[in-house]
């Protein structure tokens, strides 16, 4: 069985986004000096920054480790997904995953979202020289504008984007997602406090889906989409 993700022209361009990543969260942990706590609110309880969340996370990876791509990847490939969509593109490794998955199975879409131009610019470069362009879409611009629409049925779904988002992200994109459809979130462990809703709302089942939290790094909250009960 082909997998594009074992395509040396693919795995490559993975083996140098992962180093790089690497790299850099060895730099972060060294310095102690990486993650959301950087960011101050204007008073108790107002808003976050976002431009300051933007100005500390405009050139950062903030990416998937290999395990969790491989498992994204798998998980699209089993669902034989054809469209899928992303909180949270960075530079495209993410992206890669989902657009080999597309690839294998067939034909498909990647839909991916960043708010900094310069880090989609990269983002679609990377997909280029993985030879997956044709199978991702990198949309720029606030992913609640630009995903509210995601031009259909979705079967899977990537939350990995700012922490404080991610359960408005996952209720935008909810309504599209098939029965069976599957949601994997990232840094649930990591940021409790504001994952913190994301996972109560998700592991509701009021609210249409099964969940649990999985222990890779930081904590990779995986949720499937139920069918609603018969009339």
């Amino acid at each position: 069985m082909h997998c594009a993700i074992a395509d040396p022209v693919v795995s490559t361009v993975l083996d140098r986004l992962h180093g790089e990543a690497e790299v850099e969260m060895l730099g972060f942990s060294e310095r102690r000096r990486f993650g959301l706590p950087r960011l101050r609110r204007r008073r108790p309880a107002g808003p976050v920054d976002w431009e300051a969340a933007r100005a500390v996370y405009r050139d950062k990876y903030i990416s998937l480790e290999r395990e969790q791509g491989n498992l994204l990847y798998l998980l699209a490939r089993s669902l034989g997904a054809t469209r899928a969509a992303e909180f949270g593109t960075s530079f495209g490794i993410s992206t890669i995953y989902l657009a080999a998955a597309m690839r294998d199975n067939g034909g498909g879409l990647a839909l991916g979202s960043e708010i900094e131009p310069t880090k989609a610019a990269v983002a679609n470069e990377n997909l280029a020289l993985a030879g997956l362009a044709e199978y991702a879409e990198v949309r720029v611009g606030d992913a609640r504008e630009t995903l509210a629409d995601p031009g259909g049925p979705l079967d899977l779904v990537l939350i990995d984007g700012f922490p404080h988002l991610n359960l408005t992200m996952l209720q935008l994109l909810a309504p599209h997602l098939s029965p069976g459809g599957i949601v994997m979130a990232d840094n649930v462990g990591s940021f409790p406090r504001e994952m913190g809703p994301y996972v109560d709302w998700v592991q509701d089942p009021a609210n249409g889906f099964r969940s649990t939290t999985l222990p890779l790094r930081g904590g990779t909250e995986l949720s499937v989409r139920m069918a609603p009960a018969s009339a």
